[in-house]
């Protein structure tokens, strides 16, 4: 009995840590994003490319959540709160699934 209680736990550990590292990497592609847009990167460079690329595809529906008029700030917000949904909502289904374990 106890061996599988560990295996389970071991299981869900498993599973909450790559749901932490999956989070992570969504808002570090975002934050990535930012930076790029922040900073006037090319965007004809391959890096930047798939950076976007990954980055629209993450944003979802917070893409046009606010629309300033300036472009810059309006990725700065949109594209920052989704980085921020990402990881709050990946500590909070990490921990669930460790309560599970």
């Amino acid at each position: 009995m106890t061996y599988a209680v560990s295996g389970r736990s071991r299981f869900f550990n498993l599973l909450a840590t790559l749901v932490l590292i999956a989070s992570g990497l969504a808002a570090l592609f975002l934050v990535l994003f930012i930076i790029l847009v922040a900073f006037g990167a090319n965007p004809h460079n391959e890096v930047v490319h798939f950076v976007s690329y990954v980055a629209r595809h993450l944003v979802w529906i917070f893409r046009d959540l606010f629309t300033p008029k300036n472009p810059k700030v309006r990725v700065l917000v949109n594209y920052g709160i989704a980085a921020i949904v990402y990881l709050v909502a990946g500590v909070i289904i990490a921990r669930l699934l460790r309560l599970l374990g």
